[in-house]
């Protein structure tokens, strides 16, 4: 019973499941059992759950005589039957072992087998603790700092708090109680690893989820945060509730909520913006204090242009481009600021481009081209593809101008196309090449006059070769990457019918040969 009560002990102390200890026991007398007898017997040691009776026994597995490789672990069959009489080929022969009287060298061996069980198996509960619980905030002790690099004390585990994870200039010292982020958790051979973090931009989320009660019940939601640590933050809340104005809720009163959060983050400024479906509202929203004149929104680049008064740039811009990065970031879309003055040039510039593509294709005078840029035609193609009673109903335009714009457009793309193929062929263009999807016409040609004739040609591109071929302000890389990732994929296809074809006449031979033995 002394061996389970040191077992049961154990546990309690460590805080582990008792029968984890009662193996590492097992394996403990297992090794000082082997210490004593040899290293190649099989010895193996049982303890009862109930009475605490150790048992310790030696296994040998019957052998052919001619096939035995460790006379400790194997007995031969005519051996095996004088100690059991029915012993067959595969069966085991148990001898009992007496009572092993422990050394002092076997009791530190045993000693340390026990330690190592207990070690790995505390190692595994927290791991198994502590890796779900990624995305919350925890509170623990600063127990060290080293480099820059903070570990803090959680009670039952150790975390650390790497120096590019911490907000700058902030000074932790030995003994602080510190609250941070938990954003990893990995399974080491040195033991579980909680990485925390004081810079992340959830940290700032669930300050807030502690300090206001309504974020906590779920009425009010933090839709998306971007911060630079130490320095400034955005965050973006959304209300559930129409009676409830979320900013209001989030600065608390006399801004009590909202200031509890920011002495947290060393006096980090955080500007609190109502969500709202209206895009251009929370772009206006995202750079504030800057006011805004206008916003364009580009959907299929995700950019969006802001024409701000001449005053306000560089409020707009923020002091290292800071307050732009973070409404960009807090948006997820690419935001370009510029001057009234800058955006109505570029809109006159784009505007007489437009303008000239439609009076050279269509051969219209620049009347009929403004209206067709003024109602948003930017290309030939798109006046194609509109029906005729839409372009009819533009502004000065009947039917029969309807009609015979568009069959100007057909024209124009038919030609256009017919000078494309001519080119392509006095370039030697090959087919594989025009039949990408990525690769248009105009581009084929381009790329044709770079040396880059065949599928081929593009496949054995890298992105910046690419790009330097055809020019930076035409092809940018990662457009690069997916047109020559586009080109590759027959190489995949081409391997995998390969690998296969293989297969199947290693499958046909090895049926051909069973037949040819069976034969």
């Amino acid at each position: 019973m002394e061996l389970l009560q040191v077992a049961d002990a154990v546990a309690r102390e460590k805080n582990i499941d008792k029968e984890i200890v009662i193996e590492a026991l097992e394996e403990a007398i297992q090794k000082a059992g082997r210490s004593k007898y040899g290293h190649d017997h099989d010895i193996r040691a049982n303890i009862d759950r109930k009475s605490g009776e150790l048992d310790l026994k030696r296994y040998r597995t019957v052998t052919e005589e001619d096939e035995i490789e460790n006379e400790s672990a194997q007995i031969p069959l005519s051996f095996a039957k004088r100690i059991k009489p029915d012993a067959e080929m595969g069966d085991e022969i148990i001898d009992d072992l007496p009572p092993l009287d422990y050394g002092r060298i076997a009791a530190q061996t045993a000693r340390q087998v026990i330690m190592q069980k207990v070690r790995e198996a505390e190692r595994e509960k927290q791991f198994d603790e502590y890796k779900d619980r990624t995305g919350e905030m925890i509170s623990g002790i600063v127990k060290r700092v080293e480099f820059g690099n903070v570990t803090v004390d959680l009670g039952k585990a150790e975390a650390i708090i790497r120096r590019d994870e911490c907000i700058p200039r902030e000074n932790l010292k030995n003994g602080d109680r510190v609250r941070a982020y938990i954003y990893d958790v990995r399974r080491e051979t040195r033991g579980p690893q909680i990485f925390l973090s004081r810079s992340h931009p959830q940290f700032m989320a669930e300050l807030f989820k502690q300090e206001v009660p309504e974020i906590y019940e779920g009425v009010i939601e933090i839709r998306n945060v971007a911060r630079d640590p130490g320095s400034r933050a955005k965050i973006t809340v959304y209300s559930r509730d129409n009676g409830i104005d979320p900013v209001g809720a989030c600065v608390g009163m006399r801004g009590s909520r909202v200031q509890a959060v920011v002495n947290e983050l060393q006096g980090e400024k955080i500007d609190i913006i109502n969500w709202t479906e209206d895009f251009p509202s929370l772009v206006i929203n995202a750079l504030a204090p800057a006011s805004v004149a206008r916003v364009v929104v580009d959907e299929d680049e995700k950019r969006i242009d802001v024409a701000v008064p001449e005053d306000q740039l560089s409020l707009a811009i923020g002091r290292r481009g800071q307050n732009v990065r973070l409404a960009s970031i807090l948006l997820g879309w690419d935001i370009d600021i510029m001057t009234e003055a800058q955006e109505s040039e570029r809109r006159a510039e784009v505007f007489k481009s437009r303008t000239s593509i439609f009076m050279e294709g269509l051969d219209v005078d620049d009347v009929i081209a403004h209206l067709l840029v003024a109602e948003g035609f930017s290309s030939i193609e798109e006046i194609v593809e509109t029906d005729i009673s839409e372009l009819a109903q533009i502004e000065g335009f009947s039917e029969e101008i309807a009609t015979e714009l568009q069959n100007r457009a057909v024209a124009f793309l038919e030609a256009k196309a017919n000078e494309l193929k001519e080119k392509q062929k006095e370039l030697g263009i090959a087919d594989d090449l025009i039949g990408l999807e990525l690769v248009s016409s105009s581009l084929a040609i381009k790329l044709g006059e770079n040396g880059i004739k065949t599928r081929d040609d593009l496949a054995d591109l890298a992105a910046d070769e690419l790009v330097e071929a055809l020019g930076a302000d035409k092809m940018n890389e990662k457009d690069a990457n997916d047109i020559i990732m586009q080109a590759r994929e027959h190489w995949f296809t081409e391997d995998d019918a390969a690998t296969t074809e293989t297969a199947e006449d290693d499958s046909d031979a090895k049926s051909g040969k069973e037949s040819s033995d069976a034969a």
